[in-house]
Order: C-alpha cells, then structure tokens, then sequence
C-alpha cells in the first residue's frame, strides 16, 4: 500500500460573471418593506453581502478553485503545485495525478480529507476535464473509513465531531501553525504571495504525516 499525504488549499470563485450573478440576488433583510428602504438597503450592503457569499465558494468545488496541491508519498519528499493562475488550476490537477503511483493501492491520508480534500480534487477534474487515474491510484467512492483514506480528524475525533489540525498537533505534542492558515489563502493569493501559500501547504503535509505515526506508534 502506497500511503500519500495530502493538502490543498482553495480560493473562492474567480468569476466576475458569478459574481456579478450573486450580487443581482441580494435581497435585504423582511424588516425593511417599503421598496425605497429595499434599495437604499442593497445599495448600501450588495456588495458586501456579495462578497461573502463569494467568498464561502472556496469551499465549493463548483465555483471555487484549487490553488495548491502540497503531498508526499510515503517518507519522501514534500512537494506542492501551485496554481499562480486560475489558467494554470488543470495543469496542478494533472501534474498530480502524473505522480500517484501506478502500482499497489494508494492511501490518502490528511485532515479531513474525506469531507474535502479528495472530493474537491475529483470534483474540480470533472468541471475542468481532466483524466481521471484508475480508482486504486484515485478513489472515487470517498469515505473515511475506506481501505485507501486515512482521515485523522475522523480517526481523532469520529464521524460526528471535529478538531482542528492545529489542534490535533498541540495535543500530540506536534509544532502547530505558525499564525498563518487556510483562511488567509485568497488574500495571500490574491497579494501575490504564491510561495508562502505552497510553503503553508507543505507544512501542514508534513504536519499530517506526524500526526499519522503517532497513530502508528500506538498500533493503530
């Protein structure tokens, strides 16, 4: 079995379409009834009301875009591709897959990889057109208690609870972040601050991996 751990990171819809879309639906709040008080009200909040819903996109793969992809295969290396631009989102997805290995069933380990990761990786290939590996270099059916996931929320936490990376790592005695996380990726992206957001990608690849032989360690 080839264990892989994983990471990505996304950003919200680039779409000015989409956007302007979203904005054409802003309605104000049923506390406000005459249609002066309507407009007056969408004037003043639309596009802030716009911009949050936008922004939630980086959470779904049928708006949002993958911006990294940080892993690492067994002890090796850390890797991370990285999109600088939304043209360049397909390529990262490909050179991706390129790397999985052809042999043996491929394990995907990270955190909350079964509720996000993976699902916005097979998602975001379907809306781009990007082949598909075979289901034993890349599942399809995604969940966490699958022979090739590992998710260490789950295993931490169970179906129904959650912790965070971060702190899972304290718990465990693991370096945590280090005041940048996944929240701060559009900006970082948007600021040009590409290698910092495949540096924080690579961190957390390798905080995954910890995490995981501290599950082995104990024979889990």
């Amino acid at each position: 079995m080839n264990n892989i751990f994983l990471d990505i990171e996304s950003l919200p819809s680039q779409s000015a379409e989409y956007r302007a879309e979203v904005r054409d639906t802003i309605t104000a709040p049923a506390q406000y009834k005459k249609p002066e008080s309507i407009a007056q009200w969408i004037a003043d909040n639309g596009d802030a009301a716009a911009d949050e819903i936008v922004a939630k996109t980086s959470f779904n793969p049928a708006h949002g875009h993958i911006c990294t992809i940080g892993f690492a295969i067994g002890d090796g290396e850390i890797e991370a591709f990285h999109a600088q631009s939304i043209d360049e989102e397909a390529t990262i997805i490909t050179n991706f897959f390129d790397c999985l290995p052809e042999q043996g069933l491929n394990r995907f380990i990270g955190h909350y990889i079964s509720g996000f990761d993976l699902r916005f990786i097979l998602n975001r290939a379907i809306v781009l057109g990007v082949q598909l590996p075979p289901s034993v270099m890349f599942p399809r059916d995604i969940k966490p208690w699958s022979d090739n996931v590992f998710d260490t929320m789950v295993a931490w936490a169970g179906p129904k609870d959650r912790i965070s990376l971060d702190d899972l790592c304290k718990a465990l005695g693991i370096p945590g972040k280090d005041g940048f996380d996944g929240s701060m990726v559009a900006e970082a992206w948007a600021n040009g601050e590409h290698e910092k957001i495949a540096s924080y990608a690579r961190d957390d690849v390798e905080r995954v991996r910890s995490v995981f032989r501290k599950f082995q360690a104990v024979g889990y």
